[in-house]
């Protein structure tokens, strides 16, 4: 996982961002570093790997169920490994085809390397004789963070 996790001063997490945007925010004291990379800095800062606000941000959007689904959010939650074979993912892939009514949701898309991809094609995984190797789940605002 790149980028620095920004938590909120109550240490709930928020969103990760650039090491330089975390480092500006380190200069104009708007966080502080909550736990860094031991021995290593930024000129006069911890390397962080997660910065923690100095004030409470109101998030009204995390009192939803979980981060509104996307293609890159289902890379990240899946570590960007393929579903099928543990591959280097690059694709997402429709567990229920898209032609077939499935949607895009956390539930019914995985992420998969581009052979595997193309080799179920409009099937289902049993039909093309694929087996999942784990079962995709939708990411709560407790677990985002976590990774």
């Amino acid at each position: 996982m790149t980028g620095v996790l920004v938590i909120n001063a109550d240490l709930g997490p928020l969103h990760r961002v650039s090491l330089r945007h975390a480092i500006r925010m380190l200069w104009r004291q708007v966080a502080v570093v909550h736990e860094a990379e031991p021995e290593q800095r930024v000129g006069v800062y911890p390397m962080p790997r997660v910065v923690r606000l100095v004030s409470y941000v109101v998030t009204r959007w995390r009192h939803t169920k979980g981060p509104a689904w996307s293609r890159s959010g289902v890379l990240e939650r899946d570590g960007r490994r393929c579903v099928y074979c543990g591959g280097v993912a690059s694709t997402i892939d429709h567990i229920l085809p898209r032609s077939r009514g499935g949607a895009n949701t956390w539930l019914n898309t995985a992420a998969a390397c581009y052979s595997c991809n193309q080799r179920k094609g409009d099937n289902t995984p049993a039909e093309a004789g694929m087996v999942l190797r784990f079962k995709p789940l939708a990411p709560s605002w407790a677990s985002w963070g976590k990774r």
